[in-house]
């Protein structure tokens, strides 16, 4: 027996995908998204093209040479080498960790501490002075002017006869070797980097001062809180989207830090001012070991990644929402 459609079942029977399909596509609502998602990937494509050549393609590229030995001449000669260069990294006997790792930390973190600490308190002094466009214009200075200026200029104040122990001489305080003392390279070095990022510290804490409410504080005046207390309890809270932007920022630039070593110690003395971007240049270019350099990269990620996540995750557990 055939089972025959009523007319009411044939109604309610469903309709067939294709037919469906069919009569979305010739929606002109939907011909006119469709155009113009078509239109904003073509606008798109330069841009994509660029990422993708100079930034995925060597990405790719350096995957696979962190997991080959090359030296760095013809690519025919890339040979497979699995894990070896990252177990080589963290074996014993290994300078990578320490005083490499170990160093790019310390130096990350001083730099974080004495350049927000220092934008902190300028950017809550300029705030309070008139001109304040010239004072943020001379504390942008050390952003615009060379690194390698920077660093011979340091280099020649930190020498026996430079302006630092001139001014340790004239209060009765012996000369220090602060470049070739393997106790006081790297802490010297900390010192020029975080002068270096104060500009840009202060540029963006200064926008974040002037986003605070003035009503905030006129009414801790009604209330007589001094300028300590609005300090920590009204200032500080309210920049806290500032300050998160500048520690990342400044703790991605300090990890990442090369051209301010090479020029300054070179690494040295010893290894006590070795970082890991130093050490890479140093695997790839004056060793020719380019895989190692290739894992040493990708190691040197995953710290700053972990890091970065690590800072977003405090700042969100005290109520900020990055």
């Amino acid at each position: 027996m055939v089972n025959a459609l009523t007319p009411e079942t044939a109604e309610r029977a469903p309709r067939p995908r294709s037919a469906d399909r069919a009569r979305t596509a010739a929606d002109p609502r939907v011909r006119a998204r469709r155009h113009q998602a078509v239109v904003a990937y073509l606008f798109l494509a330069p841009v994509l093209l660029f990422f993708a050549v100079f930034l995925i393609l060597p990405l790719g590229f350096a995957l696979l040479l962190s997991m080959s030995r090359w030296a760095g001449f013809e690519l025919g000669d890339i040979r497979p080498a699995g894990l070896d260069n990252f177990t080589s990294l963290f074996a014993d006997g290994s300078a990578f960790l320490t005083p490499v790792l170990t160093n790019t930390l310390l130096f990350a973190l001083g730099t974080v501490a004495l350049a927000l600490a220092g934008s902190v308190l300028v950017a809550t002094c300029v705030g309070n002075l008139r001109l304040q466009g010239l004072w943020r214009t001379l504390y942008l200075l050390p952003i615009v002017t060379t690194v390698v200026a920077v660093g011979n200029v340091w280099k020649y104040m930190y020498e026996p006869g430079g302006l630092v122990n001139g001014a340790l001489n004239a209060v009765g305080l012996d000369s220090v070797a602060f470049l070739e003392d393997p106790d006081t390279a790297l802490p010297a070095v900390v010192v020029v980097q975080a002068w270096a990022s104060v500009g840009t510290a202060v540029l963006v804490l200064t926008a974040g001062l002037k986003s605070v409410p003035e009503s905030y504080y006129e009414a801790a005046a009604l209330d007589g809180a001094g300028p300590v207390t609005v300090f920590w309890r009204i200032t500080l809270p309210l920049l806290r989207p500032a300050l998160l932007f500048v520690c990342v920022t400044q703790f991605i630039a300090g990890l990442q830090s090369f051209a301010l070593i090479i020029v300054m110690t070179k690494g040295g003395p010893g290894d006590a001012t070795n970082v890991a971007a130093l050490e890479m240049y140093r695997q790839a270019f004056s060793y020719g070991d380019w895989g190692t350099a290739s894992a040493a990269a990708f190691v040197l990620f995953v710290v700053v990644l972990l890091v970065t996540l690590a800072q977003l995750w405090v700042f969100r557990r005290k109520g900020e929402d990055a």
